[in-house]
């Protein structure tokens, strides 16, 4: 079984965007020292304040491990430095890339890409993770890592997100499959999940032309537990639904940072999204919850979304759709206005009685 686990290094030997001797910092952020598994966490913190407000400091980065089995998982964690308790929202990648490749990337020219710093910045104390298989957690473990693998690998990480944080609940946001993943495991630990948003989610698939596409390659998924990944993958992820929607560096951005770490993706989820919908039960998610509908968006249809908007049992939700964005809507041209979605939703008061 192949692990492409970093080894530990000092601390404060990391920047973000790279390894750097001497502990430097560059713009302001600074990453911790990697954990190994064994010795994962740090002192716990006490409980945050239901509403967090917008945070200045430098930001700090760290690595931190759980353990599924034999299978290590990598957790990555940003906040700002200033001595408060922050409410942790927590990031579940989608079915192509990881958590920090989807959710603090660094794109070289174009500033304020990281969907992590913005939200550290916003004041959350902001969690992702890589899922079996994917990014810096154990790799060539022969499964296909499914939905319901990725539902353990995050029931996995909350112990070590409770013990660091001190937190037992969080904000929970998925992207794309990481949206039916959070989805499931929200259905499964409703005490755990405070809030949640379902970002680029697909319920059934019917009539959505990605998922009708897969559904053509069923065979070829259940073949092999991965997919290999190219330069030209990556691009075709943004081109799909609209080309004018990003930014031509971005995808080689992110070429770059996932094929540093490994050229395959597991198959599991897209074989999932094929034959296996719908996987999330509406009248099991008991939270306040968040649906973004990007403008172009062939993982869904509109019917099908609102649909299951309607059958979510909370009445603190909000469906909103946005033009100017594709699948991929936090890595967009128009990203900022997604993130100023999801920030109200995320920092809307408490509820009064009268």
């Amino acid at each position: 079984m192949a692990d492409n686990k970093h080894p530990s290094v000092d601390r404060r030997s990391l920047v973000a965007g790279g390894l750097v001797a001497g502990g430097v910092m560059a713009g302001g952020i600074m990453l911790a020292a990697a954990t190994p598994p064994a010795q994962a966490g740090v002192a716990p913190e006490q409980a945050a304040a239901p509403g967090p407000g917008a945070a200045s400091g430098q930001i700090v980065a760290e690595e931190h491990w759980a353990k599924k089995g034999k299978v290590d998982l990598y957790l990555y964690r940003k906040r700002v430095d200033d001595g408060v308790a922050r409410p942790v929202l927590f990031l579940a990648h989608g079915s192509s890339f990881s958590g920090r490749g989807g959710f603090d990337l660094a794109v070289p020219g174009h500033p304020d890409y990281s969907f992590m710093d913005a939200f550290a910045r916003f004041g959350f104390d902001v969690w992702t993770m890589d899922h079996e298989n994917y990014g810096r957690s154990t790799r060539g473990t022969g499964s296909n890592s499914d939905m319901m693998s990725g539902v353990a690998d995050l029931e996995a990480a909350m112990p070590v997100v409770e013990r660091v944080t001190g937190q037992k609940r969080i904000r929970l946001k998925g992207q794309s499959s990481g949206a039916i993943r959070a989805g499931v495991f929200t259905m499964r630990n409703p005490e755990r999940v405070e809030r949640l948003i379902l970002d680029a989610f697909t319920w059934t698939g019917e009539n959505a032309p990605e998922i009708m596409r897969r559904r053509e390659q069923v065979a070829t998924y259940r073949a092999s537990p991965v997919r290999k990944m190219t330069r030209e993958t990556f691009v075709g992820i943004f081109t799909r639904d609209d080309p004018s929607t990003f930014e031509a560096a971005v995808p080689a951005a992110l070429a770059d940072y996932e094929l540093a770490l490994g050229d395959t993706a597991p198959s599991g989820s897209y074989l999932d999204m094929a034959v296996a919908m719908p996987m999330v039960d509406p009248a099991k998610i008991p939270c306040p919850v968040l649906m973004t509908r990007a403008e172009t968006d062939g993982n869904a249809t509109d019917a099908e979304l609102l649909e299951f908007f309607g059958k979510l049992p909370s009445r603190d939700k909000q469906f909103v759709m946005l033009r100017g964005v594709a699948h991929v809507a936090v890595l967009g041209t128009n990203r900022k206005r997604v993130w100023h979605v999801m920030r109200e939703f995320l920092t809307l008061p408490d509820l009064v009685g009268a």
